[in-house]
């Protein structure tokens, strides 16, 4: 394992803090286009918070030196002396939910244009089995002039991380691993191993690694469907579903899933890419597009229930002002990217509400920039008709929501997060 430097292309949540991890023993080079970002990241400063800054700055190199170290550049020049480069880029799908694979293919063409023999180019980004192959090398073959699993070699390591999530970083999720032979299987294998602390798994095939990342996500989007449908269910039989979870939860196999808005740019976004291969294949996976649906529908859903209850509790909902309690995809994270809680706040608008969004995590720019919705990071100065919490930051368990009612509001809690006794009504 020595004289390996590795480019790290795009610096995101995935691939910033496996830079990071990487450069503890390796030469690394986080190469990104977003030249705010790569600035951002040569101060130390991450604003995705996934790294910590004090951890940053510990291997940050001011030199693209054969040292071990992260070194950010935009620049392909920078990158040109790697033997490893490994493709971090997001895989989104289109408003008709259609995988984008634009960034995988611009990333490709990076890669290629530095290509050499015997580099090895591995895939991190979630993609539909066949990718990989299918796709992307056809584009480095093309870009370098070089001849796949002769000149050059390719794995698939699937990303695993959780953004905002401080206990399961990515040292301490168990890697799959993949390569297009046996040999560069072991040395993708070796490569990761060195660094992950859980272990790894070498999975047979390059197929077989993105169908395993692909299924995890689609398995997950699944489960939260059927518990959203049971809240759907339970809401109209005036039962409490998280009194229900908690009685079927003391049985040793039961799987403790919770009902929510599932957003975000893995659970949202992947069933859509297996979904996708499957049709190509002249099959169509109606328990996969049905989760979807159900999941897909839960924002509006929550808004009805929101002015249904206000409704009863005789506030009147037109003209009303509403506070909605988080904008990012996830809690205690600053990702906006295809966040439910948006069809929260575009139904409440729609029922003639005046929505006010607080969300300490959230960048109120991107929020504009994404949605076309101003978002406040400070608490507002004000009383409302309605407080609806969808995202659970930790920095709302000290929320003093007496203090944001008006005499006579509702408050709708998605997560079961508040106390009960302050609440109206749960998801």
């Amino acid at each position: 394992m020595s004289n390996i430097k590795i480019t790290i292309i795009g610096l995101g949540y995935v691939g910033l803090p496996l830079a990071r991890l990487f450069a503890t023993k390796y030469a690394v080079v986080g190469f990104d286009i977003n030249e705010n970002r790569v600035f951002e990241l040569k101060q130390g400063k991450d604003a995705t918070l996934e790294v910590e800054n004090s951890v940053l700055n510990k291997v940050i190199k001011k030199e693209n030196t054969a040292d071990k170290g992260l070194y950010f550049t935009t620049s392909i020049e920078d990158i040109k002396d790697s033997n490893y480069y490994i493709v971090t880029v997001p895989t989104p799908v289109d408003k008709n939910n259609r995988p984008i694979l634009t960034p995988l293919i611009k990333a490709s063409e990076t890669v290629g244009s530095v290509l050499k023999n015997n580099d090895i180019v591995i895939y991190e980004s979630t993609v539909y089995p066949g990718a990989t192959e299918e796709d992307c090398i056809p584009v480095l073959e093309k870009t370098s002039g070089l001849e796949f699993n002769k000149d050059f070699f390719v794995g698939y390591s699937p990303e695993r991380i959780n953004p905002g999530d401080k206990k399961h970083t990515v040292d301490k999720i168990l890697k799959v691993t993949s390569g297009s032979n046996l040999e560069t299987g072991v040395k993708v294998d070796d490569l990761y191993k060195s660094v992950i602390t859980a272990g790894t798994h070498l999975a047979p095939t390059i197929k077989v690694a993105e169908a395993a990342k692909v299924i995890e996500n689609s398995q997950r989007d699944i489960n939260i469907a059927f518990v959203n449908e049971l809240a759907k269910i339970f809401n109209l039989m005036d039962i409490n579903t998280q009194d229900v979870l908690a009685a079927a939860g003391t049985k040793w196999n039961f799987l403790p899933f919770k009902p929510g808005l599932v957003g975000g740019h893995c659970i949202g976004v992947d069933p859509y890419y297996l979904a996708q291969k499957a049709q190509e294949f002249g099959y169509h996976p109606e328990i996969i597009l049905s989760g979807r649906r159900v999941n897909d529908s839960m924002g509006k859903y929550v808004a009805s229930e929101v002015a249904k209850l206000m409704i009863r509790e005789d506030v009147q909902v037109k003209g009303a002002e509403v506070l909605v309690l988080g904008i990012t995809f996830k809690e205690n994270c600053p990702d906006v990217r295809n966040t439910k809680a948006v069809d929260v706040v575009n139904e409440l608008i729609d029922f003639g509400t005046d929505v006010t969004i607080y969300d300490s995590c959230a960048n109120p720019n991107e929020v504009k920039r994404e949605y076309n919705l101003d978002s406040q990071k400070n608490i507002p100065n004000k009383k409302f008709d309605a407080i609806v919490l969808t995202v659970s930051h930790k920095e709302f368990e000290d929320l003093d929501l007496e203090a944001l009612k008006k005499e006579n509001s509702v408050v709708y809690d998605v997560k079961n997060f508040f106390n009960p006794n302050e609440v109206n009504k749960s998801l």
